[in-house]
């Protein structure tokens, strides 16, 4: 536990995006009475121009985890879908604050809609699933490669390199910039990462009193959707970079009684890279059993074929040596 008076210290990546995440956890902290303030530690991802699936899953994570296992920082803030699928019994996600629309957007020229963009348009990601869902749509894009904070991408568009991108709707909207939108893409068109939208707010297992002063930000249903999502990833035995798209919500249904109840339902797709093949489904399941929701899916999908079509990943270990 941190020393008396000391300012809960919350560890982040540098970026705007990062910095605005995990400051609404630290206004949060201090509104509930908890003083806080934040730390930035650097990751081998801010270092690296590479793509993400070359450098490895958990590459923006991993260093911040440092810091908290190592005492410098006593809360970490990541985006949720940036985590490694396995659990590490060193830490504890205290919370998952209320999850922002988990959609990708479209930031294109002339503000056209995907749909409207022509034959040979040259459209920028930097995610292998996005990328072949794209393809998988036969609009006949170009899929250009991207890294780069939301500025950089936005601006390649803005300068005339690229006719559009595709970005995780959620940082657009945390950093305020929703009105460079042209489209929210339907989930029929392009499902999103598994947690995408969400952050995970991380403790050490231990630190038995932070966890309760961060614990008041969780969010049942956003911890539940996110459960479902990353059980399927899981099982799946695939990174967050593999060609893997999964949405799961809460909505109300009807008993056979004609009683309403809440239920969640999850679909997830699972694509060739080259975009030939899409293997679909979905399932229904209990609000207290989102993870088993998620490990029956998968299941299904593996059924379906869903391993020919992902290409080897490579999970972060749970201490990983300098990554």
């Amino acid at each position: 536990m941190s020393e008396p008076h000391r300012p809960l210290r919350i560890g982040t990546r540098g970026s705007i995006l990062a910095l605005t995440q995990a400051g609404t956890v630290r206004d949060a902290l201090i509104a509930a009475g908890h003083p806080a303030e934040l730390v930035v530690v650097r990751t081998a991802g801010d270092a690296s121009a590479e793509p993400v699936e070359k450098i490895g899953v958990g590459v923006f994570t991993a260093a911040v985890r440092d810091a908290l296992a190592a005492d410098e920082v006593d809360v970490a803030v990541h985006s949720y879908k940036d985590l490694p699928t396995a659990a590490d019994p060193r830490f504890v996600i205290a919370a998952v604050p209320p999850r922002e629309d988990p959609r990708d957007a479209l930031v294109s020229r002339d503000n056209l809609v995907l749909g409207e963009l022509p034959p040979g348009s040259r459209i920028g990601t930097s995610a292998p699933r996005r990328a072949s869902q794209l393809r998988a749509l036969g609009l006949g894009l170009e899929i250009v490669p991207l890294r780069g904070n939301i500025d950089t991408r936005i601006g390649r568009v803005t300068s005339g390199e690229l006719d559009a991108v595709v970005l995780a709707r959620a940082g657009i909207a945390r950093v305020d910039r929703l009105g460079e939108v042209s489209e929210s893409l339907d989930p029929v068109q392009m499902l999103p990462a598994p947690a995408q939208g969400a952050l995970a707010v991380e403790c050490r297992s231990s630190d038995t009193d932070i966890i309760a002063a961060v614990a008041g930000q969780d969010d049942a249903d956003s911890r539940a959707t996110v459960a479902a999502e990353r059980a399927l990833l899981a099982e799946l035995e695939a990174g967050c970079t593999a060609p893997v798209g999964a949405l799961a919500v809460i909505a109300e249904s009807l008993d056979d009684d004609g009683n309403t109840h809440l239920e969640l339902f999850l679909r997830a797709c699972v694509v060739a890279l080259d975009g030939s093949e899409v293997i679909r489904s979905s399932r229904t399941g209990a609000l207290h059993k989102a993870a088993e929701t998620g490990q029956e899916l998968a299941r299904e999908l593996l059924d379906l074929g869903a391993r020919d079509l992902m290409p080897a990943t490579r999970e972060a270990d749970p201490d990983p040596p300098g990554q």
